[in-house]
C-alpha cells in the first residue's frame, strides 16, 4: 500500500526538479565602486554660457564658481558581524 504513495511522491519530485535544471540561469553582473565619471557634478569652466531660468526648472550639469573640497576616500572598515 505504501508503494503507490512513494511513487507519486518520486513522481512528483522528478517533475519539479526537470524544469527547475533546465530552466536558464539570470546572468548577474558584479557591483562596481562609482568613481567621479559616473556622478554628475556641477563644473566650473571659463566661457560656459549662463542659463536664464524662469519659474521651477532642473538644469542639469550647472556652471559654479567653486565646488568646495572633494575627496573620494574607499571603505576599509567591514561591518555586519560583531
Amino acid at each position: 500500500m505504501a508503494w503507490p504513495f512513494i511513487a507519486r511522491r518520486v513522481l512528483g519530485l522528478a517533475r519539479a526538479a526537470i524544469p527547475y535544471a533546465l530552466s536558464p540561469r539570470p546572468r548577474v553582473e558584479t557591483p562596481r565602486a562609482a568613481g567621479l565619471d559616473d556622478l554628475s557634478l556641477p563644473t566650473a569652466e571659463e566661457g560656459r554660457p549662463i542659463p536664464v531660468v524662469f519659474g521651477t526648472v532642473l538644469i542639469t550639469g550647472p556652471n559654479v564658481v567653486w565646488v568646495g573640497d572633494l575627496r573620494v576616500e574607499p571603505i576599509r572598515r567591514r561591518g555586519g558581524k560583531k
